[in-house]
This record gives C-alpha cells, structure tokens and sequence, in this order.
C-alpha cells in the first residue's frame, strides 16, 4: 500500500493495561464486554496518508497488504499527542450555574466546541481537563488490511462511509461523482475536497437532493 490508496481495515485498539477503547468488530466487542448497541460496528474505510488515521497506525497500514494482520504499538507523539498541562484549565463554578448546570466530576463538557473532562469541582472553582482522553499514552493496534478499494464509485462512497452516510446513491459519470444525499454544507465541502484530491480522473462533485411522497 502507499500514500494515496484506498483500503477498508479492522482494527482493535487497547491501552497498554489492555483496555479495549475502540474497535471495528461487535463479536469482538461481546466477547470483551464493550458491545455498544448504539454504535455501528463495521470495517473502516480510510485513505493512506489522507489523516484518516493516527499517524502511527497511517504509517503500519502504509507497509501493508491486503489480508495481512499486523500488532502495531504507537507512541504518544504518534498518536494522539503529549499532554499538555496548560490544556488543564479552572473554570469558575458560577459559568456553569449560570447555564443551570451541575457539574461533577467525569463529565464530559463542551466549551464552544472543544471538549473537556470535569476532575474535579469545589465551592468556587471546576477543574476541566482539555487533552484529549488518549493524549500521553502508549496505544497497541491489532489491524487487518481486509480489501483495496480501487473504483472511483467505490472511492467516492468509503468517503461518505467514513462520514458516517452509508445510504448515500452515488454515481460516476465521466469526470463527476454525483451524489444524491443531503447534508450540511460545510459537509459537503470538506467531502468534495477529499473525492477530488484523492479520486483519480475526478474533476468535480455535484450533490443533488431528491424528495418523494410521504406516506
């Protein structure tokens, strides 16, 4: 595989206590007590050098063929960074009232768009932890590079696959995907920038809505 290319992979990933924190298969999250009925288990589509991926886990699948299964171990720098404690930040306890919100330890917080953890709360003060929850540890993959996905229809749909549409009609006519599907705009935009950078013979991306009766 090389920069550029197109595969679909499974993967489980687990800290070094060997922690399950995400993977690709639901018997394998049965089998280790992390099945979420709520999320939708299935391989993933990822282009090669794209930053679909975690930079160590980029580089590991980058040397690899398909149906090969490979244990990658990622450092910090090559995952999801150091932490950083300027990231740690007190909030004083009276924002959150104003909101009309109790805040607790453990809670997942949204501060105009960046995420953070409650650690801990006092009279006056919450502290909120910015890092991203895997930032600062060592990160062990098992991934399997499972196909190569070389259409350009193909391409076009794994993209919206990692968007999450995966019902999406999606068609190729000459040098244009058309793909009837709705979605924000600025969805759109960063879509059509991946399709024509990275699908060969690709020159535009047309997204047309189609509306029928309600039954």
């Amino acid at each position: 595989m090389q920069k550029g290319d197109f595969v679909r992979i499974s993967y489980v990933g687990r800290l070094e206590s060997g922690e399950v924190f995400d993977l690709t298969d639901p018997e394998i999250a049965k089998k280790e007590g992390v099945f979420d009925p709520r999320v939708t288990y299935s391989d993933l589509p990822v282009i090669i050098g794209a930053n679909f991926m975690i930079k160590g886990l980029d580089s590991a699948v980058a040397g690899m063929t398909v149906g090969e299964k490979k244990d990658v171990e990622v450092e910090p720098e090559e995952g999801f960074g150091t932490r950083d404690a300027k990231l740690v930040r007190v909030v004083p306890r009276k924002t959150f009232k104003d909101q009309k919100f109790d805040p607790a330890p453990g809670m997942i917080v949204d501060f105009g768009g960046t995420k953070g953890r409650i650690q801990s709360v006092d009279a006056g003060r919450v502290r909120v932890d910015f890092n991203n929850p895997l930032a600062g540890k060592k990160l062990k993959y098992s991934v399997e590079v499972k196909e190569k996905i070389e259409q350009p229809v193909d391409q076009v749909k794994a993209v919206m696959d990692f968007f999450g549409v995966k019902d999406a009609e999606v068609a190729v006519e000459g040098t244009s995907a058309i793909i009837n599907y709705r979605l924000p705009q600025e969805i759109k935009e960063r879509i059509s920038s991946i399709v024509l950078q990275y699908v060969k013979g690709l020159e535009k991306v047309n997204f047309v809505e189609s509306y029928g009766k309600k039954e």
